[in-house]
């Protein structure tokens, strides 16, 4: 059993604790904040992940997620529709769903699987407030802002945008770049109970209905504004993308910066009439200047290793940030089900990475540009994917992220890397994925069955 310890409780942080104590770990997870306040927006829960999630045990109806439904492609000036395509058939295509989830439910429900008692393995013990000051990659031990030194086996950097980790992996900045597409997001939910009391906007709950989302094109000024349900559709989820020339290069990455309606109304300004008065409806409006950061040269420095946005941050347009840290989280218990001892750790996070940084960085690229445009450079996302599955059409995107077996892959590598190695049987809820799993293991002990057929005969003579 190793100590790890986790820096960071987002969904990297918390994918990793549950996939390191169903790996037969010992978890401890040392957070910043205090999580007193309701914090955060929608997002997907795309079915590259609900796939294992779902294996996880975890139940999107009782969590308060909402099954993808059409996706409504409009003119935000005429309110014209200009396409119409379905997610009916996700699971089908990729054996999984895709789900809109309030990120607080979805947070509360890691939590959960993450310290509760029941589940395999021994439950995740959470340090709120508990900032990390400095980090020693080879002890290896992190260091509170009260001076207290935090020693473990392994520790995992899942400290977020502006990860302190990642700059000691990295022996040195990694500044982000302009992006090509838009650089600044906006976000705000809208309770469904404010929009049907108003005659004037009582039209967008009537019409969004079955996990319907709508992505609404300003095409002569550069924005979109992308919507959709969460919280059982009590609540929708908006996201508005611009170019705006005045950004300033300082300009700190921060989700939760707030704005003022009025300001967010002006930038939105000249959309369709009911639209706006829509937007007149939000409450909490975020703003988030957005810059692209360029894939890492590695994620791994003696027994430290990254995990989210702290190894990968990823623009929202493909819709795959939280997708990458769960993800991560996933594989990184997969693989340290090989571990024995603290010797073992530094080659397992070898295994991580070939598994990982790959896949990761090229959803960076492709998330600059998102899957309304092909502007990247294909020699860039070469180094990562061989060009035959660089996608080129909107199916392709959806068959790149969504086919995905983020599972499957960390055991094949990990087989190759050691024909012993095997997850625990009840690492997953899936029975018929435990079973699998058990069958496997079966064939690597025996390479063969022999089936010995007992025969009872009834006779006088003796039988030599």
């Amino acid at each position: 059993m190793l100590d790890v310890v986790i820096i960071g409780a987002g969904l990297a942080g918390l994918s990793a604790s549950i996939s390191l104590r169903r790996a037969g770990h010992k978890v401890r997870i040392y957070e910043g904040s205090s999580f007193e306040q309701e914090i955060g927006a929608a997002l997907n829960i795309t079915p590259n992940t609900a796939r294992f999630l779902m294996r996880w045990g975890l139940d999107p109806k009782a969590s308060d997620f909402v099954k993808a439904g059409t996706i409504l492609t409009q003119d935000a000036v005429t309110m014209e529709i200009t396409s119409t395509e379905s997610h009916a058939d996700n699971e089908d295509l990729y054996d999984a769903n895709l789900w809109y989830a309030h990120r607080v439910d979805l947070h509360s429900t890691l939590r959960k699987m993450a310290t509760g008692s029941t589940g395999p393995g021994v439950p995740v013990v959470i340090h709120l407030n508990s900032s990390v000051a400095r980090y020693d990659p080879d002890l290896p031990a992190a260091y509170l802002e009260n001076g207290e030194e935090i020693r473990a086996d392994l520790i995992v950097g899942a400290d977020g945008i502006r990860s302190i980790a990642r700059q000691v992996v990295f022996g040195r900045e990694n500044p982000p770049v302009p992006p090509t597409c838009h650089n600044m997001f906006y976000r705000f939910l809208i309770p469904a109970e404010a929009l049907e009391e108003d005659p004037e906007t009582k039209f967008w709950t009537e019409e969004n209905v079955d996990g319907l989302i709508r992505i609404m094109l300003d095409e002569r000024s550069n924005r979109t504004l992308t919507t959709y349900p969460c919280r059982n559709n009590t609540i929708h989820n908006f996201m508005g993308y611009t170019w705006e020339n005045n950004i300033d290069p300082a300009a700190r990455e921060d989700f939760e910066a707030k704005l003022d309606k009025a300001q967010l109304v002006e930038k939105f300004s000249g959309l369709h009439p009911s639209l706006m008065a829509v937007i007149n409806k939000a409450t909490d409006v975020r703003r988030w200047p957005l810059w692209y950061h360029p894939p890492a040269p590695t994620w791994r420095k003696g027994k430290m290793v990254l995990a989210g946005d702290a190894a990968h941050p990823v623009l929202p347009q493909q819709g795959q940030g939280g997708a990458m840290a769960l993800e991560d989280g996933l594989a990184l218990g997969i693989v340290m089900s090989g571990a024995t001892d603290a010797s073992d750790v530094e080659k397992l996070l070898e295994m991580y990475e070939k598994i990982r940084r790959n896949r990761a960085s090229a959803i960076q690229i492709l998330s600059n540009v998102g899957k309304d445009g092909l502007l990247y450079d294909e020699n860039e996302l070469s180094k990562f994917m061989s060009k035959e599955h660089i996608p080129k059409t909107l199916k392709e995107f959806y068959t790149y992220d969504f086919e995905y077996d983020v599972a499957d892959e960390a055991i094949k590598t990990m087989e190759e890397f050691d024909p012993s190695f095997h997850v625990p049987h009840d690492f997953f809820e899936d029975d018929s994925f435990n079973m699998s799993l058990i069958s496997e293991e079966l064939s690597k002990m025996c390479g063969f069955i022999t089936v010995e057929t007992c025969i009872s005969v009834e006779t006088e003579e003796t039988i030599l």
